[in-house]
């Protein structure tokens, strides 16, 4: 379950998303790795979830460490939507 009010990305493989959270916690963001909900389509298992607030933050250290993501999304009502 995503933490209340907290955004997610998704990856296609877990060496990606292994990297980010390194990546993303290295750099101070408050982050969660865990499993992708099945509302969201995905390469992998994992999933991090983070702040609304770090949205930028985050897109950047993802795209300037060159890590593939699935997509971004926001929960909505039961599921999510995609940034």
């Amino acid at each position: 379950m995503c933490r209340m009010g907290f955004w997610l990305v998704a990856f296609d493989s877990t060496h990606h998303a292994l990297r980010a959270e390194a990546e993303l916690e290295g750099a101070g963001l408050e982050i969660d790795i865990r499993p992708t909900p099945k509302a969201v389509t995905a390469g992998c298992a994992l999933a991090i979830d983070f702040s609304p607030e770090d949205y930028d933050s985050v897109r950047e250290i993802i795209s300037d460490r060159e890590i593939v993501v699935r997509g971004y999304f926001k929960p909505e009502g039961d599921g999510y939507t995609s940034l």
